[in-house]
């Protein structure tokens, strides 16, 4: 398994989500494409990574990937629609 400050956040586009895996547990945000939007319905960290700044990660590598990929993104889970409002340097990729 990486060391967190070298993980990765993955698509795993099978079951359409993003991951990022971390001393053996997975934190994921669960999406839908339509066109060049992408909707983010859930974000998940497994107890063990709560608080641990992983969802947070994951919310970087999404924005990084979707700059990369010409997408928007339309945050509906809670988590984040909260993490996009407290990090307006990622608005350029807010839908």
């Amino acid at each position: 398994m990486a060391p967190a400050e070298t993980a990765q956040v993955i698509d795993n586009k099978d079951k359409e989500r993003f991951e990022l895996h971390l001393d053996g547990h997975t934190a994921f945000a669960a999406y839908r494409v339509e066109g060049t939007t992408l909707f983010i319905d859930y974000v998940e960290a497994p107890p063990p990574l709560r608080g641990t700044g992983a969802a947070g990660r994951l919310m970087e590598g999404i924005t990084s990937l979707a700059r990369d990929h010409g997408q928007k993104i339309y945050p509906i889970c809670s988590y984040a629609v909260s993490w996009m409002n407290r990090h307006p340097d990622q608005h350029d990729v807010l839908a």
